[in-house]
């Protein structure tokens, strides 16, 4: 598992601290835009293709250029299932693209705010801290515990050892205290599940 932790000192206004932690917590969209760019350049290229074997007369790769609205106007007819597949193809990626541009990038870290110092922390380094302080309060071995931190949430899960009883609404106190002690912005709200088959030699 690999975490990592970054701290900026911020000297200039809480402007300049918000515009310093949006780009600490979202991904730019370069590998959408390239990607996007990529396929364009590749339509290009076939069209471009197709114009020069049409115009020195070889059989075109898959359909001439002059061939395209003909061919795209008999596809009702002729082939409506390849038509209903290939405009359900064109409608889902219409709603990805929508969906990445309006859409924040999100990096999976949270915000600590601490006086005049900006605190990048990584979600695996949360979710190892609650870990711990989960697996103390329920006496149980660190390998039964896991979590996983996503946004807004802390998912906690408890194996404990077989005959062990645990404490849920415990583990959800030293949790949630934690939790306000680091502040994290954004807030996270931990739920604990506690697992029914316990583990035998823990």
């Amino acid at each position: 598992m690999t975490a990592t932790a970054a701290t900026t000192p911020v000297t200039g206004p809480t402007r300049v601290l918000r515009r310093l932690a949006r780009r600490e917590l979202h991904s730019p969209r370069s590998t959408a835009a390239i990607l996007l760019a990529v396929l364009l350049v590749l339509v290009a290229l076939w069209i471009a293709v197709e114009t020069v074997l049409a115009l020195i007369g070889v059989r075109p790769l898959l359909v001439a250029p002059g061939e395209i609205p003909g061919a795209a106007a008999s596809l009702p007819t002729t082939q409506p299932v390849i038509l209903a597949v290939a405009g359900a193809l064109v409608l889902l990626l219409g709603v990805v693209l929508i969906g990445i541009a309006l859409g924040p990038g999100r990096r999976h870290r949270h915000l600590l705010s601490t006086g005049r110092v900006l605190a990048v922390v990584d979600d695996e380094v949360i979710a190892s801290a609650l870990a711990q302080r989960a697996s103390t309060t329920a006496a149980t071995h660190p390998d039964g515990t896991s979590v996983a931190v996503g946004r807004r949430s802390a998912a906690i899960r408890i194996t404990p050892a077989s005959g062990m009883p645990v404490d849920r609404s415990e583990v959800d106190r030293a949790v949630a205290a934690d939790l306000d002690a680091f502040g994290l912005q954004p807030s996270l709200r931990a739920t604990t599940s506690i697992s029914s088959n316990g583990k035998v030699g823990q």
